[in-house]
């Protein structure tokens, strides 16, 4: 499972103009599988998300995680984050799982999150074309891998 996680002022999800999902400050969560990924990926993910110490603390400093900053998460499912441009120049989707299981993986670490962070997550829709609106506060952006947890 690997995420790009960002903190922002604001996000939405939009499809054919309309918002369907908004949240105000918090994390943009941008998920995707493959194949091989299960429950342990999606717990560890979640609980590395919600305790990530990325929000200012009373000085400043990035020592606060969403839960203790009160902040909300929009999780994305974003397939495109498991491209292969090894050759060529038009990405390869090999790796990423298909929607028959992403789905359902995708449903589970919705859960999980939402577990973790004591209050729903905001989610677009599954499989549909969206438009992804944010402003990234600091910039702060991370990429995380739950096979490669660095």
């Amino acid at each position: 499972m690997r995420v790009v996680v960002q903190r922002v002022s604001g996000a939405r999800v939009e499809i054919d103009g309309a918002a369907v999902a908004s949240i105000g400050g918090g994390l943009l969560v941008l998920a995707g599988f493959e194949a091989g990924d299960d429950d342990e990926d999606i717990e560890w993910m979640a609980a590395k998300l919600v305790r990530l110490r990325v929000f200012d603390d009373d000085r400043g400093v990035m020592n606060r995680s969403v839960f203790e900053s009160g902040g909300d998460i929009l999780a994305v499912s974003q397939f495109t984050l498991y491209a292969s441009t090894r050759k060529g120049n038009r990405p390869s989707w090999g790796r990423a799982a298909p929607g028959e299981l992403s789905g359902p993986l995708f449903k589970r670490f919705v859960v999980r999150l939402s577990d973790f962070l004591g209050k729903p997550v905001h989610t677009g829709v599954f499989g549909a074309d969206m438009v992804v609106c944010l402003c990234n506060d600091g910039p702060v952006t991370l990429v995380l891998d739950s096979k490669a947890p660095e």
